[in-house]
């Protein structure tokens, strides 16, 4: 006997989409798309229904966390990395194919469209050797070998080139292409003009160009000096001062940290090709005749060609690939960063008090209500200079008591440890079960949160500090929450943010969030307009929608009620549903991340076992019991049904870790309390590829170098450290006049962390010093690179080249 189905799975009606074919490619007519799944096919080495559907639900308005979670049978379970590489590389392909088309149009418009050249066109899958093809028909300014051409030059352009006589008269045969009004009024004119429209001929050949850019990417060097003005300065960037490495070597902190001496007018950069190997190979290429009379003008011509075009055009190139390739790995360490910092545990629903240290203008205490809803505020004044304890304490004590205080967060901005001792004394006195609990909070981003529309919008009454103390206190309760309110830029996880492309930046940035938030799920009845815009299939103006008819009309009963709101249509629920949650609903399946696509699925499988939906629910045994395979069918696999299963085990799970945070020492709060060999208790701020930064309670993060992190090896600080990250270190070294702490994760002393590794001594051989190898210790690194980035993890893909990269 099957249990009755209840009236809620019309659901499956608001889902049009849900029974599309999952193991059928949808498919295209055009060439163009076939080709585009095909590179992308191979470029992931995945099986062609997997591209070819997930492109489909690209095209159809899926958005990246729907695909990932709800469509596994289409896309054979792939990941959302995977999903995003190759949403990115598609968009890649796209753009490639449109400027493909432009081009193919503006050289058959020239009449110089060969099919060799068609050919060729059509056979690149790199923007960049698309543009080399390009460049001898692409439109220009008026040059040298232009000037020559429009004077009638180029025959004797291409007598040069083919003379095979060794004692021909140049002069004599260049005298017959004068051309005086346009400015060749004499042979050894003529013969440069010539010459030039050879260069031009050199420097605009494709496999010439893609020949020299590889030359320099493999033995090529990047070679920094001061400018005199800084020569005798001790400047942020003095390893780089007399400095040279191998291209292919070069880190990405080392290139962006370069980049900037050179904006900031510190630095003169410069690129070393190995000139004779591209001297012989462009003779090769020009002189068929080594012994003809126009040889040495040829070799002249090769030279002529490498120093004014081709060189600094590969300079240009290669310095473009280099930035976008640290580009990339600067986005992966502020990613991967900013993801583990919006994943930190919450507090969960606690009431509690938000505290905004200050010294002179006092602290600003908030206190909020288990669901983030402002309750009081006051000013009080317990530290220098004015130093009113007892009042601050009883000020304290009456908000804890007025409104069931669980937790008291503190910012760890000025005067942080001074205010959090504070703290601690004014609550000691209660009884353990009843003190609450005293936390340090990051508060980077804080202050811009504060001045921002939305804060002004939610407090219009109050000033920026208050607005801080709200955001330090819900910062607390539920850190993704609020940290979705504030440029991710701003939070203080990454580096060089100012030096790479800001508008990759920002959609990296956003993906992040857009993430984060769709994995953890929303309270749709709780939830800001901030968050509700990253929920899949919303945006900023829907968002407000929500928020609005929520207002207007009070709480949403159900997901089905999510209808209602003007502009919510049969798509976007399909898109946005699976991870929005409503606890209060009659139907328990509401709170959970089940699709209501899938809620019928669900009443079969209770149905199977003759139970109630609501009684399978966190029945471990029964579903256990369920027939998997009895509920496979075309449009759903085992992937959905395992994923169904595991979500009713544990509905609403939230992903992220138990709360947890440090508990810095009573004793050390300033950077002269510290002496080598303490060992403490912190919280990384910031991973980068040369270690971790920890802030240990004293107003500046240590450094823990990579060579500390462990006893062991370590070629990835994020194999051993995440931000948010509570660790024990061990204080080796303090600068306190340039405010630099070296820290230690060792369990016991080890060599001091900027000495070489042998892996390191081994990198060193590729660099090459001028005057002398350059020397960095812990504190020369923090101080010259600041917080530099990492590695970027994707899927597998084997790109061409890092300047080709989406």
């Amino acid at each position: 006997m099957q249990a009755k189905r209840p009236d809620y799975f019309h659901f499956k009606d608001l889902c049009p989409d849900s029974s599309a074919p999952p193991f059928r490619s949808t498919g295209t007519s055009r060439s163009k798309q076939l080709n585009i799944t095909e590179q992308l096919i191979n470029e992931f080495e995945l099986k062609p229904f997997q591209v070819e559907n997930t492109l489909a639900l690209f095209d159809e308005g899926s958005t990246v966390p729907f695909i990932a979670r709800y469509r596994k049978e289409r896309t054979g379970s792939l990941d959302e990395i995977q999903i995003r590489d190759l949403q990115h590389r598609y968009t890649y392909y796209q753009e490639l194919e449109e400027r493909r088309a432009r081009i193919l149009e503006s050289i058959e418009s020239q009449g110089k469209l060969t099919p060799e050249l068609k050919k060729k066109i059509e056979a690149t899958i790199s923007k960049t050797e698309l543009e080399d093809l390009y460049l001898p028909y692409k439109p220009k300014r008026v040059t040298r070998g232009k000037k020559a051409q429009d004077a009638g030059l180029e025959p004797l352009a291409d007598w040069l080139a083919t003379l095979e006589q060794p004692t021909a008269d140049l002069e004599t045969e260049a005298a017959r292409f004068l051309n005086a009004e346009k400015g060749f009024d004499t042979p050894a004119k003529a013969l440069g003009g010539a010459c030039d429209i050879l260069a031009e001929r050199l420097s605009d050949d494709a496999d010439n160009r893609k020949w020299l850019r590889e030359l320099a990417s493999t033995e090529g060097f990047l070679v920094s000096t001061v400018r005199k003005e800084f020569a005798e300065q001790k400047t942020k960037f003095q390893m780089y001062h007399d400095y040279r490495e191998k291209v292919s070597a070069l880190p990405s902190h080392r290139i962006l940290a370069m980049l900037r001496g050179e904006r900031e007018k510190v630095l003169r950069l410069v690129m070393e090709i190995p000139e004779d190997k591209a001297q012989a190979r462009l003779e090769s290429r020009l002189i068929t005749h080594p012994s003809s009379a126009a040889a040495d003008k040829l070799r002249e011509t090769v030279r002529d060609a490498l120093n004014r075009l081709l060189i600094p055009a590969t300079e240009t190139e290669i310095r473009k690939e280099l930035r976008e390739r640290a580009e990339q790995e600067a986005f992966g360490v502020f990613t991967d960063n900013l993801r583990t910092l919006l994943m930190s545990p919450p507090a969960g629903r606690k009431a509690v008090l938000g505290v905004d240290p200050g010294f002179r203008t006092g602290c600003k205490v908030v206190a909020l209500d288990t669901t983030g809803k402002f309750l009081q505020y006051e000013t009080i004044y317990p530290n220098e200079p004015q130093k009113k304890v007892e009042e601050a304490a009883r000020t304290i004590r009456s908000m804890i008591d007025g409104h069931g205080i669980e937790l008291v967060a503190v910012g760890n901005g000025t005067a942080s440890r001074e205010t959090e001792r504070f703290v601690r004394d004014a609550v000691a006195d209660y009884a353990e079960d009843k003190r609450p609990t005293v936390v340090i909070v990051n508060e980077s981003g804080a202050s811009v949160y504060s001045a921002s529309e939305v804060a002004i919008k939610e407090f219009p009454d109050f000033d920026v500090t208050v607005r801080g103390a709200v955001s330090i206190a819900r910062r607390l309760q539920d850190p993704l929450s609020e940290l979705v309110k504030i440029d991710p830029k701003a939070i203080g996880v990454g580096q060089y943010q100012h030096d790479v492309n800001q508008t990759k930046l920002k959609s990296r940035l956003e993906e992040v969030v857009e993430s984060s938030v769709n994995l953890v799920g929303v309270d749709v009845n709780l939830a800001s307009e901030e968050l509700l815009k990253y929920v899949s299939g919303l945006n900023r103006s829907l968002a407000g929608k929500v928020v609005t008819y929520r207002n207007d009309n009070g709480a949403f009963a159900s997901r089905e009620a999510l209808m209602r709101v003007p502009g919510m249509g049969a798509k976007t629920f399909e898109q946005a549903a699976g991870f929005l949650r409503v606890p209060g609903s009659a139907n328990p399946l509401d709170n959970s991340a089940v699709h209501p696509e899938r809620y019928e699925l669900v009443g079969m499988m209770a149905g199977q076992l003759e139970t109630s939906i609501k009684e399978l629910i966190g029945n471990k045994t029964a579903l256990k019991s369920i027939d998997k395979q009895s509920f496979v069918t075309d449009t759903v696999g085992l992937p959905t049904i395992e994923d169904i299963l595991s979500e009713l085990e544990k509905p609403g799970r939230d992903p992220r870790a138990e709360f947890r945070y440090a508990r810095f020492s009573d004793t050390i709060t300033e950077i002269k309390d510290l002496t080598p060999g303490m060992t403490l208790e912190g919280t990384v701020t910031n991973v980068t590829n040369f270690g971790a930064f920890v802030d240990i309670g004293v107003h500046q993060d240590g450094l823990v170098h990579i060579s500390q992190l462990a006893d062991r090896f370590v070629s990835d600080p994020r194999q051993v450290v995440k931000v948010g990250q509570v660790v024990k270190v061990r204080v080796l070294e303090v600068d306190r006049e340039l405010k630099r702490i070296s820290l230690s994760m060792k369990a016991e002393i080890g060599e001091a962390p900027h000495q070489t590794r042998k892996k390191g001594a081994q990198q060193d051989k590729r660099r090459e010093p001028r005057k002398k190898k350059p020397q960095a210790s812990v504190q020369d690194l923090a101080r010259k690179f600041g917080k530099e980035p990492q590695k970027l993890k994707t899927a597998k893909p084997k790109f061409k080249s890092g300047s080709d990269h989406a």
